[in-house]
């Protein structure tokens, strides 16, 4: 069967592979189409596309909307190649949260050889990509885990120290690893069970994904530094 398109600058994708998408921190109307990132295969395109033919294997991340199918009509200006050599799975998984960790470490706060770098959650998605960027920048990484058995895949991503955070006060483990300096940046997914203040005076503290929604800690304990928070 032929599949054609009347809408100019979009494509059609086969999707072979999608990836959940989190909804509950959202204010939506139903019907509601659920997705929002996923890898496939070019099935048609619109009129004006040149960037992009039928076969080629594409994937997209945040917008629009509705990955969770087996087709969708996207624009083409949101799709981005893959290379032959890496596969749907990887490409799936790690396109949103690689754009994340770009933003962490080049533009909410630009991690530099000599930075040292404290990273909660670092063995999960996007924690494990900054443990690795931020070390491949010369940073000194401290990354935090919640147990033992993810010790090995932090230290693996490129941490120099791992503290897990339930058996250790990491606030103290941070002090004595820097010499009671701090960090320069502090990069915190898990939110009210991870947030102290641990960086030296007037650097970054950048928070992503609190997907419990809630984000609490006391404002009296950042009294004393000029933070960015991002």
């Amino acid at each position: 069967m032929s599949i054609y398109i009347t809408v100019p600058d979009y494509i059609e994708l086969l999707f072979h592979l999608f990836l959940h998408a989190y909804l509950y921190l959202l204010e939506t109307w139903t019907p509601v189409h659920p997705g929002k990132e996923a890898v496939g295969v070019v099935s048609a395109v619109g009129p004006g596309v040149t960037s992009f033919k039928v076969g080629d294997v594409v994937s997209y991340a945040d917008n629009p909307m509705g990955s969770y199918a087996e087709e969708q009509i996207i624009p083409a200006s949101v799709a981005i190649p893959i290379p032959p050599a890496i596969d749907y799975k990887t490409a799936a998984s790690v396109l949103l949260k690689g754009m994340t960790a770009y933003v962490l470490v080049r533009q909410a706060f630009k991690v530099q050889r000599g930075h040292t770098v404290l990273v909660h959650a670092a063995a999960a998605g996007v924690g494990s990509l900054l443990c690795q960027w931020a070390n491949a920048l010369g940073a000194t990484v401290i990354g935090t885990v919640s147990t033992e058995e993810k010790v090995g895949q932090a230290t693996q991503d490129g941490c120099r120290h791992v503290i897990v955070y339930t058996k250790e006060d990491f606030v103290t483990r941070v002090a004595e690893i820097t010499s009671g300096e701090g960090v320069h940046v502090v990069y915190d997914a898990v939110g009210k069970d991870t947030f102290q203040v641990q960086t030296r005076p007037s650097y970054s503290v950048s928070l992503f994904s609190f997907l419990d929604g809630v984000f609490l800690w006391n404002l009296k304990s950042t009294m004393n530094y000029q933070l960015c928070f991002t």
